[in-house]
């Protein structure tokens, strides 16, 4: 019963979308880029696409600005803290996780009223629901600063005191990354270093969503956590959540949540911090090499 109201809390339909709009208080943020953004949009909509580009540290300072942008920003679109803010991106495996990312944002800000549009602009085009290209009258609001922030933002210093611990460290990034061919979504020597956090375990963030008439949608409860088993993660276990700058772990992030994960966190400053900071371990051997190098073992 608790999962299936914490999946309804978070996760929108088209359908549910098109009549809150006309209902309540809402402010629908489009996450896609400006030019896609000005094709075509769900009426209302505003163009928020820094919620995607802005790269964070986990530092005090970085923390700091992380903060005080985002806190800027939703207010100068109109979140009061009366509003839902619905976030949306074009389709859910096309976007890197960029709508969800901004419901972690607020997940952290601790905004009260938070959705994700589930299959995204593409489920809301497939339903045959209006479009615009109109832009909207924005009126900006003072964003809440008396928010309670959720304990859900990790630094690099707390993820490296849980290396080698039974906190469940989750790297969810595509997999060129992951074996270290890659250094990030950008290219492959965008970062200066390739490989993984020391111990993580690996599911690749598309694994957590499936596919539906409207396009990809966010697996069941039950399926998200099959996904996680096969990694041998169970859902009252601490896990800490990983990506390239925490887009694709914050649709993880949500996926978990909604699944009755109770202690889920996101390093979100994430590759993109971490190998910038030669001071931290990595492991860059290949990791069939490792498994084979096990299997060897145990054969002999």
């Amino acid at each position: 019963m608790a999962i299936n109201s914490v999946l309804t809390s978070v996760l929108v339909s088209p359908e549910q979308l098109a009549s809150m709009m006309g209902a309540e208080p809402v402010v629908i943020i489009d996450t896609r880029d400006a030019d896609t953004y000005a094709a075509g949009h769900l009426p209302g909509a505003v163009n928020l696409r820094e919620i995607f580009t802005f790269l964070a540290t986990s530092t005090a300072e970085g923390l700091t600005a992380l903060k005080s942008t985002f806190a800027e920003h939703f207010g100068s679109i109109g979140l009061s803290g009366l509003e839902t803010a619905v976030f949306y991106e074009d389709a859910l495996n096309s976007g890197y996780g960029q709508s969800c990312r901004g419901y972690y944002l607020l997940t952290w800000l601790g905004y009260p009223k938070i959705k994700v549009l589930n299959g995204g602009f593409s489920a809301w085009k497939a339903l045959g629901l209006p479009v615009s290209t109109a832009l909207p009258t924005v009126k900006p609001a003072k964003f809440p600063a008396d928010l309670t922030s959720a304990d859900v933002m990790l630094t690099k210093d707390e993820v490296a005191a849980a290396l080698h611990t039974d906190v469940k460290l989750l790297d969810v990034r595509d997999i060129d990354e992951w074996t270290g061919e890659s250094s990030s979504p950008y290219g492959k020597d965008f970062a200066p270093r390739k490989g993984r956090l020391p111990g993580a375990k690996w599911i690749e963030w598309y694994r957590f969503m499936k596919p539906s008439p409207q396009g990809p949608v966010f697996k069941s409860p039950l399926e998200v956590q099959a996904e996680c088993a096969t990694a041998g993660i169970a859902s009252d276990d601490t896990v800490y959540l990983y990506c390239f700058k925490g887009a694709r772990a914050s649709n993880t992030f949500l996926a978990l949540k909604q699944a009755g994960f109770s202690d889920v966190r996101m390093y979100f400053g994430s590759w993109n911090e971490w190998s910038r900071d030669d001071s931290l371990p990595i492991e860059t051997e290949a990791p069939v090499l490792k498994a084979k190098s096990a299997a060897s073992a145990l054969a002999a």
